[in-house]
C-alpha cells in the first residue's frame, strides 16, 4: 500500500513540525490538519510558524466527510486523546496506518482500543528540541520518528510501508524491531529531562551540564529503570546512557513540552510522567521519592496558576 492521504490531529510543535515538511513534499490537499471551526479561523486569522516562515496548512473540520487517510498522526497532549481519537473517526479507514507521537507509555494501548490494533504501529518521537510560543514554532533538530510493530522482531507490510513513504519524503525516522523497550526508554528520558527543566525553571542546557539539576533528572530517570525491571521491560545503564546522549545533542536553549507548558500556564503532563513512575512504584513495591519531590513541586506550580 502507498500513503499519499496524511491526516494530523494537534497542531503543538511535532504537528507544526511534521505537518511543514510533509506540506513541502506531497500536495497541500494530502495533508489535512483536523480541527474544530473555532481552531481554524484561530490558524487562519493569526497565522501558524514554522521557522519564522508562515505555514500554508488544509485544514477540515472532524465534521467534514473526508476520504479516509493512509496515515493518520495523533500529535496532541496526553489530556487531549481522549478527544482526539473521537474526532479523527472520519479518517480512519481500513487501511489506514495510525502512530502516535505522544509521550508516556498508553497511547497506542487507547487508540488501538478505539480502532483496533491492527492499524497501530508504536511510535517514539525523539531528538528534536522544538520550542512552541503562541502561534510560532521555532526548532533546530527535528530529530527523528522511530517506529515498528508491537510484537518484537516483527517487519510488518505496514511498518514497510511507513519506510517507504518516509524516504520517499524524505523525512528522518528509524525502523525498531523492539518498540516497547523504546517506548519505556523515552518514558524514562521524558520522566527526567521533562520534569527537572520545568522545576528548576531552566531549558536543555541546564540539565546538559553537571550539577543539582542534572542529578536530579538522573535519580528520577533510575527510578523508572527500577519499576521497568518489575514491568517485564527492563532498562538498563546502557539505555540510561543512550538517553544522555540524545539529551546531549539537543540546543541547550531548547526546552521540553512541560517547561513550555509552564511557562505559558497551562496544565503539565505530570500525570504521565511522575504519577505513573509513582504509581508503578506502590504497585511493585518500589520508593520514588525523586519522582514524588517533582510531582508535588509540579502540582504547586501548577496550582499557583490556576488560582
Amino acid at each position: 500500500m502507498s500513503i499519499q492521504k496524511v491526516s494530523i490531529i494537534g497542531l503543538g510543535a511535532l504537528g507544526i513540525m511534521y505537518a511543514h515538511h510533509f506540506t513541502q513534499k506531497l500536495p497541500k490537499e494530502n495533508v489535512r490538519i483536523i480541527a474544530d471551526e473555532k481552531r481554524i479561523q484561530k490558524y487562519q486569522s493569526e497565522g501558524v510558524f514554522c521557522n519564522g516562515e508562515r505555514c500554508e496548512f488544509h485544514y477540515v473540520t472532524p465534521e467534514e466527510p473526508v476520504e479516509p487517510a493512509d496515515l493518520l498522526i495523533f500529535t496532541v497532549k496526553f489530556h487531549g486523546l481522549e478527544e482526539a481519537i473521537r474526532l479523527a473517526k472520519h479518517h480512519v479507514g481500513e487501511n489506514t496506518i495510525i502512530i502516535s507521537a505522544l509521550n508516556g507509555i498508553i497511547s497506542e494501548e487507547l487508540i488501538g482500543q478505539a480502532y483496533g490494533f491492527d492499524h497501530v504501529l508504536y511510535c517514539v518521537a525523539q531528538g528534536m528540541d522544538a520550542v512552541k510560543v503562541g502561534n510560532q514554532l521555532t526548532y533546530a533538530h527535528k530529530g527523528i520518528l522511530v517506529f515498528g510493530d508491537k510484537e518484537p522482531g516483527v517487519m510488518s507490510e505496514k511498518t514497510k510501508s511507513l519506510s517507504e513513504f518516509f524516504d520517499s519524503i524524505e523525512f528522518p525516522y528509524q525502523v525498531d524491531t523492539n518498540m516497547n523497550h523504546r517506548l519505556w526508554g523515552k518514558f524514562m528520558l521524558n520522566v527526567g529531562v521533562n520534569q527537572t527543566v520545568a522545576v528548576y525553571k531552566g531549558n536543555y542546557g541546564t540539565v546538559q551540564q553537571e550539577g543539582e539539576a542534572r542529578n536530579t533528572m538522573i535519580a528520577a530517570m533510575r527510578e523508572v529503570i527500577a519499576v521497568s525491571e518489575k514491568a517485564g521491560v527492563p532498562l538498563s545503564e546502557e539505555d540510561l546512557q543512550y538517553w544522555l546522549d540524545v539529551l546531549s545533542k539537543l540546543s541547550p536553549e531548547g526546552k521540553p513540552s512541560m517547561a513550555q507548558d509552564v511557562d505559558a500556564k497551562r496544565p503539565s503532563e505530570v500525570e504521565l510522567f511522575s504519577g505513573t513512575v509513582i504509581q508503578l512504584g506502590k504497585k511493585y513495591g518500589i520508593d520514588t521519592p525523586v519522582n514524588k519531590m517533582l510531582y508535588e513541586k509540579i502540582k504547586e506550580m501548577e496550582a499557583a496558576y490556576v488560582h
